[in-house]
């Protein structure tokens, strides 16, 4: 495997690459790659807000935010003029890191949303005045297709897409795609597939060795060298509201996604 180099410092911040984090199918490793992958980035330097875009809330409760007692969330950005995107900004414990919390009411957004005009650039206005403040913008989608995935479609230059090293987690992965065209044709032409990560591999099983092998054939250099290894420390660090990089920072998870970090700065997905 390259071994990345560490990033260089940034003699400024900003604008942002928007980067929206996708997966349709749930249990893949998309938060927890949303949230270790933004705290090594700011580790490099960088200067990270993260979009928690789930009604769930999972990226919120992970960089140690109550969703439930947040005062502003991206529901009251999306739903409310009144609302700008500094007042939904929250400090998070890891330097460089903000975040834009989310919880259960964002799940009426999607209803709401309908009858407005543009509806599917909604976020995309409202993201509009904070990009110049940030290196890196991600945005941690729930696990659908509707109008929220297609909001952050639309914001975004770019779309990382965690697989789980599983058949059937493959077998999703062309719906999605075929999203992301269709957005591409009408909606956003800028944007791009920057990147698959293999997530939930277990090196010990054939299983997950075929399934990155066809992912590799399928996407040639879309895919990432590193991996993201099944580990019980992902999980743990949850649990603990932190991200693996601070919760246990000399693990090999908190290794895999520092490599991560550094790989896709060397491609250019992030600053």
């Amino acid at each position: 495997m390259t071994d990345f180099p560490e990033p260089a410092a940034l003699a400024s911040h900003g604008p942002a690459r928007v980067v929206a984090l996708c997966n349709q199918k749930g249990g893949v490793g998309k938060t927890t790659t949303t949230v270790n992958l933004a705290a090594s980035l700011a580790e490099y330097g960088r200067k990270v807000l993260v979009v928690d875009f789930d009604p769930q809330g999972a990226a919120s409760a992970g960089l140690g935010v109550n969703p439930n007692e947040a005062e502003l969330t991206i529901y009251d950005l999306l739903m409310r003029s009144s609302v700008k995107a500094e007042d939904v900004i929250v400090a998070t414990n890891v330097d460089n890191l903000d975040l834009m919390p989310a919880n259960i009411d964002l799940s009426a957004a999607e209803v709401q949303l309908v009858g407005e005009v543009a509806r599917e650039s909604t976020l995309d206005r409202a993201l509009r005045g904070v990009e110049d403040d940030y290196d890196v913008i991600l945005i941690d989608c729930q696990p659908s297709l509707g109008l929220l995935t297609v909001n952050a479609l639309v914001a975004a230059h770019g779309v990382i897409i965690p697989l789980a090293s599983e058949y059937f987690a493959m077998r999703g992965v062309a719906l999605l795609v075929e999203t992301i065209t269709k957005v591409q044709d009408r909606l956003n032409p800028r944007l791009t597939i920057d990147a698959i990560i293999p997530t939930l591999y277990d090196g010990r099983t054939l299983h997950s060795q075929e399934v990155v092998e066809s992912v590799r054939h399928g996407f040639g250099d879309k895919v990432t060298e590193t991996m993201i290894h099944r580990t019980v420390k992902f999980p743990d660090a949850s649990v603990a509201a932190e991200p693996i990089t601070t919760f246990a920072p000399q693990h090999a998870g908190a290794h895999a996604y520092r490599q991560l970090a550094r790989e896709l700065v060397a491609r250019g997905v992030a600053a």
